[in-house]
């Protein structure tokens, strides 16, 4: 009996330490790939955007003062900046409803990851953004000091320079707001992730010297609008926009949908379909949309319907891709 035991205490320790040796190896690997860091090109853009000549003469500020053309200019961005995240950029998602901060994700054994505070009080991790430092930030995804933040950046990299601008603005005139944000805590399934290429960084997916447009296509229901707004979606729904699993993600989550035209998919919706998915998360059928589509529903409701038209537009300009079997 005492042989039994101690053969299955010994058997017992080397479990722990193989367990702990693995632990270590993993934990040493998810920190070299931690600390790589990245460029970007460097860009520059000004907040707000200064009125253009025919903004100057719809509104008539031909004879206005400087000040008095940069406090409007100011006032448009502002109200830009509201409408983009309040339909079509959903960062307080991340951020919480008043910027100060909030929850990506909060899962074990995935890890913690909180939106930092982005308003201009204590604990801001914005304070001293430049214009170049939002641009990589948010459309690429590097922090200041050239690592990997956990923002994914992928689902922004078409947005325009101006409406980085016109959210910055908006941002800006929001309250301060008191807080600081701890740095992102990744558990044992979440360094396995990383480790192995599963979870992915978007700095790691973007190309960064690949010029940003200063201004969104013009907004009217065609698919080049679409394409744009609809960049937003591939974190969830892929590049191909086929749908499938969500890395990451929350894992009670089904697999994203597949959004492209074939007929498994959404090639027998009609527009009026979309719409009503997206502002009152009905599928046809009847049955509701699940997390995450679910939380974009309120994002839906506020945008406009060229841009509903526009995001359908692109959509019907993608190639079929049949569902894959489950």
């Amino acid at each position: 009996m005492r042989t039994l035991l101690k053969l299955a205490v010994a058997i017992a320790i080397v479990v722990v330490l193989i367990a702990a040796g693995g632990y270590f190896w993993v934990s040493t690997g998810v920190s070299r790939i931690l600390a790589q860091t990245y460029s970007a090109h460097t860009v520059d853009f000004p907040i707000p955007f200064p009125l253009t000549d025919e903004e100057i003469a719809e509104l008539g500020l031909e004879s206005a003062a400087p000040d008095e053309l940069e406090r409007v200019a100011m006032a448009r961005a502002v109200e830009r900046g509201r409408h983009l995240v309040s339909a079509r950029y959903s960062c307080t998602e991340c951020h919480g409803a008043n910027f100060g901060g909030g929850v990506m994700i909060d899962a074990f054994p995935i890890g913690t990851m909180l939106g930092p505070n982005l308003t201009t009080g204590q604990g801001s991790r914005t304070l001293e953004y430049t214009p170049a430092d939002w641009d990589r930030t948010v459309r690429h995804g590097i922090l200041p000091d050239g690592r990997g933040a956990v923002m994914p950046s992928e689902d922004f990299r078409l947005m325009s320079d101006q409406e980085l601008s016109d959210i910055v603005a908006y941002i800006r005139s929001l309250p301060p707001v008191d807080n600081e944000v701890p740095p992102p805590v990744l558990g044992p399934l979440g360094k396995v992730l990383v480790l192995t290429g599963q979870l992915r960084f978007s700095a790691s997916l973007i190309e960064h010297n690949r010029p940003h447009r200063e201004l969104p296509p013009e907004t009217l229901p065609t698919a080049e609008f679409g394409e744009h707004i609809a960049a937003v979606c591939v974190g969830c729904h892929g590049g191909n926009y086929a749908g499938g699993p969500i890395v990451g993600g929350d894992p009670s989550w089904p697999p994203a949908a597949n959004l492209t035209p074939h007929p498994e998919a959404l090639g027998t919706w009609s527009f009026d379909d979309f719409a009503r998915a997206m502002q009152q998360g009905v599928r046809p059928d009847g049955t509701p949309l699940q997390p995450p589509m679910s939380f974009m529903v309120p994002y839906g409701q506020r945008m406009t319907d060229v841009e509903l038209q526009a995001i359908w537009a692109f959509l019907q300009t993608l190639p079929p891709v049949a569902p894959v079997a489950e």
